[in-house]
């Protein structure tokens, strides 16, 4: 591209609040076109509504020679800074700049074995530390300090990639009004993302949120005389979009079809009827009788065999569950057999590709990576640190090759902008807090803050148009509209520019950029120096010659006698808001 395309026009001026909509939504609808339309594309993938995350079909070409695991990491070369900081933004919240060089001499299989003997932060305990756990200001106050501060960074960035498979959502009028409950769920989420995937799924169907959530909590036998029906609400989902996926896959993450073309079902009405019979008779640990206080969000559901539905019952795989067993018993025989049934590993290994790496990862990355989810190489299956570092390390996450493909990448989730400006650029308020509780009216996206279990957006979502006809996904586009954007990029505003400068008057709560580091290379009369940096910190070096020659001249314009404040506001306002940054390569 000739210039450095941004939406600079959406927001002219500084912004007094970020819920001011500045701009027509024609112009818009163009910035949409031009910046947006390749962001998140990779490979292939099969269509689908946005109840399924089944998919398969061409992708982005492998690269020769692919490799898996902690042991292909150790083949690897060590990385230059922009492979560094690329790593880097798949792998954490966000680079910073003091992050880029340690990685480059220690490697990343060491540093993702380093990470991953960080034990989890805990947000918990950030929420109960306040006078009110469970007010939801309380919650997202503890997740942007965990996310954006916390030394577990890739233990929290696999959280994440977690938190939008086996969601739970304060929207849910179950849940907003049980922030501890919620920061349960998330440290949850957090200890388990190097554990089991067979411990995670228990864990996760245990928990009070989720069976607040989805009705498994005081879910009761069926009694034809009282009219009484097992819930079928969480047997769905969890089969639907936390294990199997709607069809039959193969290996590699394709949908089987019949002679027909038609997708094959991964299980029937019959096998949600009866799986929802097995979940029957749980409810909140510690109390005396089915439904009755106290609520207990902090611990696992505990069983009550009186209400627990014993007769025989048959699941997904023709599998048999005896009469007469128990809550407990029942429930590890279902779960067994969705951690073994043969399309959880590429079901899974799919959707945490696409939101670590790219949106639609080839066949063969997918089959390499759900390989290791079968067998870690010791003999174990679902071992989610192997799975992890199969994705962070194989050659198609890696080569510069395969990441200079025009579809490669994904779109950037708002949440993990923002988190990378606070990073990047160290912002917290005056007692190192980050007290921001709108992220689901500014960003349309919040965490653990989902409109639905389907998450903001379906891993299979096709925009349409170019991606559509490309026969693309661009999951993360499901939150791109006008309306969306304009919202987002007046955050922005509101977020960066004059953020730089503490003054007397302001307040104690703001979240203010602490620039320090940046000063020095913004007071010169060329501004090179500062967009090389915010070039490496933000887009991994990937910015175009046209583009960074552009916006150096345009920085060069920007008044530097207050030390170089406004230049780097300006210049990181105008990255973020560029198509270029918005797509993670």
């Amino acid at each position: 591209m000739g210039k450095f395309t941004t939406c600079e026009n959406v927001i002219a001026a500084p912004l007094k609040g970020a819920s001011r909509l500045g701009v027509a939504g024609a112009k818009i609808a163009q910035c949409l076109s031009i910046g947006l339309l390749l962001a998140g594309c990779g490979g292939g993938g099969s269509g689908g509504s946005s109840n399924s995350s089944a998919a398969g079909g061409s992708g982005t070409p492998a690269a020769s020679g692919a490799t898996t695991g902690a042991t292909a990491g150790a083949a690897l070369p060590l990385p230059n800074p922009a492979q560094a900081s690329r790593f880097l933004a798949q792998a954490t919240f966000g680079a910073r700049p003091q992050d880029i060089a340690p990685l480059t001499t220690q490697g990343y299989a060491a540093w993702i074995q380093a990470q991953m003997a960080i034990p989890a932060t805990s947000q918990l305990a950030l929420v109960e530390a306040t006078a009110n756990p469970t007010y939801s200001q309380n919650r997202y106050a503890a997740w942007w300090k965990t996310t954006v501060t916390g030394p577990d960074q890739l233990r929290q960035r696999v959280a994440l990639a977690l938190s939008e498979i086996f969601v739970v959502s304060d929207q849910s009028s179950s849940l907003g009004n049980n922030g501890d409950a919620l920061a349960y769920y998330w440290d949850l989420l957090a200890n388990d993302a190097f554990g089991n995937y067979r411990t995670l799924l228990e864990d996760v169907t245990l928990s009070p949120a989720m069976g607040l959530y989805l009705n498994m909590l005081g879910n009761q036998k069926p009694n034809p005389a009282r009219n009484i029906h097992a819930d079928e609400n969480y047997a769905r989902e969890i089969m639907q979009l936390m294990s199997v996926g709607l069809y039959q896959l193969n290996p590699d993450g394709s949908v089987v079809v019949d002679a027909n073309g038609v997708p094959v079902p991964s299980y029937s009405q019959a096998d949600v009827t009866d799986l929802a019979r097995v979940l029957t008779g749980w409810s909140w640990n510690g109390t005396d009788f089915f439904y009755g206080n106290p609520q207990d969000n902090l611990s696992q559901m505990m069983a009550f065999e009186a209400e627990h539905d014993s007769g025989a019952k048959t699941i997904i795989g023709g599998v048999n569950v005896p009469a007469g067993g128990s809550a407990r018993a029942d429930l590890k025989i279902a779960l067994d057999t969705l951690f073994n049934h043969p399309n959880t590993p590429p079901f899974i290994s799919r959707q945490l590709i696409q939101r670590l790496v790219t949106s639609n990862p080839s066949p063969a990355y997918v089959g390499r990576v759900a390989q290791v989810f079968v067998n870690n190489g010791k003999g174990v299956r679902g071992d989610l640190s192997a799975v992890v570092s199969a994705i962070l390390l194989d050659d198609e996450a890696r080569s510069d090759t395969t990441a200079a493909l025009p579809s490669f990448g994904k779109r950037r989730e708002p949440l993990l902008t923002v988190t990378h400006l606070w990073r990047a650029l160290d912002g917290h308020d005056a007692s190192g807090n980050l007290t921001y509780s709108n992220p689901v009216y500014d960003l349309h996206q919040g965490p653990l803050s989902a409109p639905s279990v389907f998450n903001f957006f379906a891993p299979s979502y096709r925009p349409p148009g170019v991606l559509q006809q490309a026969g693309l996904v661009a999951p993360e586009l499901q939150l791109a509209n006008a309306s969306n954007v304009t919202l987002l990029h007046n955050f922005y505003g509101y977020a960066i520019l004059g953020r730089g400068t503490i003054t007397a008057s302001t307040p104690p709560t703001d979240i203010m950029l602490h620039l320090a580091p940046w000063l020095p290379l913004a007071t010169g009369s060329d501004s090179s120096p500062l967009i090389d940096q915010l070039n490496l910190v933000l887009m991994s070096g990937e910015m175009s010659s046209a583009e960074r020659q552009s916006l150096i001249s345009r920085i060069n314009t920007v008044d530097n006698s207050d030390g170089g404040v406004k230049r780097v506001l300006m210049a990181t306002f105008l990255i973020f808001t560029s198509q270029q940054y918005q797509t993670q390569r």
